[in-house]
């Protein structure tokens, strides 16, 4: 059984072999006595014929050695065996974000974008063949004991993460709430590596914040730099995530925050804060982005074949002409990666902050059935001046970075405000 999630996702092979016999063989399997039994449903050739000339053979020879061999039959599990050579075959591609999901992590997969689930609160991402963190949630366990974006996860309660996958670390990470996991990490620039103990706990995503608010009643921002300014206001958006709520929260809060903001002269514009955000469906980046844009196009979708597909704005906004300046940073990806990228090729607002991660592939989800998902990257994006930020990123207008002597001070955020009331 197959259901295909037509969705697109932005998000993250040794056996070729067992690729080429899936696609061309509906099998069962079943293990009676320690002995594999198959059952060939049919033998139809897929579509594709780039693995037409491979001897599938040597997959069987290895499955019966094992079988034979191993010393440890219980540990003989079809299933497992059979979901870790798909695995193997979509890591021959050799790209972080084209990954099989066995039901259980496709399931916490769902989980995180519906907005509840239990575990640290990071979203994590591959560099090389290195975890890192893209960026940990707001108010998370994961941020409360210090884990920042960027940070290269070495060990997971002492065993080294090298040669995971993405999957298999989501997996060790993730687990029930009030229980414990070290994670052995080292932030970027950092000499030295450091355990970091964090209690799991639910994590519920608020996708979206807003507020306005005189300068003078801004928290942990230093009001001498905005003297002569206080009474003046200024409009926040924070964004954390696309999920799947995002854009009902979204027409929600927006309808009401431009109501607010047509009847408060004092306001001066928007800060919209996509620092720390890892991105989510393609469809609601363009979906944000038409807030503040009149016409032209979002994103652009590079294929395989180079043929380019652009994504315009696709309704109405109610922000189209409030001044604007938008928040960025490192754990800035994906989705978000889009609207700030198309936000600055319209010349509708500056980019204030830090570099961001530098995603800039597209991923389809499939359900397989029976529980397990595919992601598969389909093609690039690019920004509206058809730029690829995939492993550079983009970079900011105006280079802010956070001042790690004093963390109560968003140094990024005053100068959002003093772009705003200068």
């Amino acid at each position: 059984m197959k259901t295909k999630r037509l969705r697109f996702l932005l998000i993250i092979g040794i056996f070729f072999f067992l690729g080429y016999y899936l696609g061309t063989t509906k099998v069962s399997f079943e293990w009676k006595n320690y002995k594999p039994q198959v059952n060939v449903l049919s033998k139809e050739p897929p579509t594709s014929t780039a693995f037409t000339n491979v001897d599938f053979a040597l997959f069987w020879r290895v499955w019966e050695k094992l079988e034979n061999s191993y010393y440890d039959k219980k540990a003989l599990n079809p299933e497992k065996a059979l979901y870790g050579a798909i695995s193997g075959m979509v890591e021959s591609l050799d790209d972080p974000y084209t990954v099989f999901l066995p039901p259980t992590e496709n399931n916490d997969f769902k989980q995180g974008l519906a907005g509840k689930f239990e575990g640290i609160g990071a979203e994590l991402g591959m560099k090389g063949k290195q975890i890192i963190v893209i960026a940990p949630l707001d108010g998370s366990p994961a941020q409360k004991a210090g884990i920042k974006a960027q940070d290269a996860i070495l060990k997971v309660n002492d065993k080294t993460t090298f040669g995971w996958t993405l999957s298999q670390a989501v997996e060790k990470i993730r687990g029930p709430k009030g229980t414990e996991v070290v994670l052995t990490v080292q932030h970027k620039d950092a000499a030295k590596s450091q355990d970091i103990k964090i209690i799991r706990d639910t994590i519920t995503v608020k996708s979206l914040t807003t507020w306005i608010k005189k300068v003078k009643d801004i928290e942990n921002i230093k009001k001498d730099a905005l003297k002569g300014k206080e009474n003046t206001s200024v409009a926040y958006i924070r964004l954390s995530q696309f999920g799947d709520s995002t854009n009902q929260e979204w027409v929600s809060l927006i309808n009401k925050l431009s109501i607010d903001i047509s009847n408060d002269k004092s306001v001066r514009g928007i800060i919209f804060d996509l620092r720390n955000n890892p991105g989510g469906y393609l469809s609601d980046a363009t979906f944000i982005s038409s807030e503040f844009l009149k016409d032209g196009n979002v994103v652009i979708q590079e294929k395989g074949s180079g043929e380019k597909v652009p994504f315009a704005v696709s309704r109405k906004g109610l922000l189209l002409n409030v001044p604007l300046v938008v928040l960025i940073n490192k754990g800035s990806a994906s989705a978000s990666e889009i609207v700030a990228g198309a936000l600055r090729d319209h010349n509708r607002a500056k980019l204030i902050g830090e570099t961001s991660f530098g995603k800039g592939t597209i991923q389809e989800a499939d359900d397989l059935g029976n529980g397990a998902g595919l992601h598969v990257t389909i093609a690039k994006w690019l920004t509206p001046k058809e730029e690829w930020v995939n492993g550079k990123g983009l970079k900011p207008d105006i280079e802010v970075l956070l001042d790690e002597k004093d963390p109560d001070r968003d140094t990024q955020l005053e100068k959002a405000i003093l772009e705003l009331v200068k």
